[in-house]
């Protein structure tokens, strides 16, 4: 994951010591704390507050010190707790990392090569990938279609969520679904916290719809890792991975299409 500011790790370290007791699997803080560990430190805020809270979240990892203190076999993350307040809560998988071990699909790549070429980062790129190829469909087996980027709205409990596109999808039974994406590019990992929103979006916004949320993930060379993701007892888990590469159509063999005939779905 990726290093974040000193500033950062000193202000998140004070915040979870000052509230933290021995044997805890929770530990709830506020945005104010934030601000008021900053002047003790006579550190200087960053102008979105909300973005040190997002950083160790999504992008970087907690000081050690912090990292020390989560129970046996457990990892923290940062669970929203309502308007402005947190909650480092300790769970047995934090990230969700593609496996290297697992098999790959060649799937002819139909990205139009304008959009490839004008692509402003990772994970816009990423998203525009899955649309055109219709990686959500091959990947899941239903007719998906997409409704929104960058669905931004308040849930209930948890304040304000994002997911980075719905879709939709239809079934041949006629059952119809909602497809919460999450895509990552370059050294960012997908958290559990954000299935864990998504979920909840689902069943805010979409309650009558069946919520199957993927996760996406850029393995490099036009390789692209997707999960889908399920709640069970012990928390967010993995139902299904696949890795699908992007090539030229003539890259696709007939030797590669009799292996994927006799692959189990």
């Amino acid at each position: 994951m990726s290093r974040l500011p000193n500033r950062y790790t000193q202000i998140i370290e004070r915040v979870f010591l000052a509230r933290y007791e021995e044997g805890a699997h929770e530990v709830e803080f506020e945005r104010d704390d934030i601000v008021h560990v900053a002047a003790e430190l006579g550190i200087r805020l960053p102008k979105n507050l909300g973005d040190l809270v997002y950083s160790f979240r999504y992008r970087g990892a907690l000081p050690e010190s912090v990292r020390a203190r989560a129970p046996e076999g457990r990892e923290w993350i940062i669970r929203p707790a309502g308007r402005s307040r947190y909650r480092f809560v300790a769970v047995a998988m934090a990230t969700i990392a593609p496996n290297e071990m697992l098999a790959e699909t060649k799937v002819p790549d139909a990205t139009p090569g304008v959009i490839a070429m004008y692509a402003l980062n990772d994970e816009q790129a990423l998203l525009a990938k899955l649309r055109y190829n219709r990686l959500i469909d091959v990947f899941t087996g239903v007719t998906c279609y997409s409704l929104q980027s960058h669905l931004r709205t308040a849930v209930p409990n948890l304040g304000q969520v994002e997911t980075d596109e719905i879709y939709i999808g239809l079934d041949r039974r006629g059952a119809h679904y909602v497809f919460p994406v999450q895509a990552k590019g370059g050294n960012d990992r997908l958290s559990v916290v954000q299935i864990e929103q998504d979920f909840a979006l689902c069943a805010a916004k979409f309650p009558s719809l069946i919520c199957r949320p993927i996760g996406a993930q850029f393995m490099g060379d036009e390789l692209i890792a997707l999960f889908e993701l399920e709640r069970s007892e012990a928390g967010v888990v993995i139902v299904s991975e696949k890795h699908y590469r992007l090539v030229p159509p003539e890259e696709v063999r007939p030797e590669d299409l009799d292996t994927y005939r006799t692959r189990p779905l």
